[in-house]
């Protein structure tokens, strides 16, 4: 199963104080828009995001359709992710339209409540 480029998607209190931090410990903005309250940052290989006010917890995100550097890469499709884990028998928290094309997304909960974003933007 390919899901995509991976990144921790971070709730956080305030942007700007956030920014500051993670650019501490090396990492540098390489997308986002500070205006609508998110930024990904990049240190190497390793990606986070950072999202003022638009969700409770941190949550594990995969993008099918990217790679690490946000750019278009061969993947497959959302809807045919959700179908594969739905046939495994896996619980889907919110599920894309699989009468659709294009970007969409679902969410899976592991066993000790962490949500998983499968979040495709092409």
């Amino acid at each position: 199963m390919q899901l995509g480029a991976f990144s921790l998607s971070l709730a956080v209190k305030d942007l700007e104080t956030s920014r500051n931090f993670y650019e501490k410990l090396g990492f540098k903005v390489f997308a986002g828009d500070a205006s609508q309250n998110w930024l990904m940052l990049k240190n190497g290989d390793h990606a986070i995001g950072l999202f003022q006010g638009m969700f409770e917890k941190n949550i594990l995100t995969f993008n099918p359709g990217w790679d690490s550097n946000a750019q278009r890469a061969t993947f497959t499709d959302v809807r045919d992710l959700q179908r594969e884990l739905k046939a495994q028998g896996v619980q889907l928290q919110q599920e894309a339209d699989e009468s659709t094309t294009g970007p969409a997304s679902f969410v899976v909960v592991d066993p000790d409540g962490n949500p998983i974003l499968v979040d495709q933007h092409v």
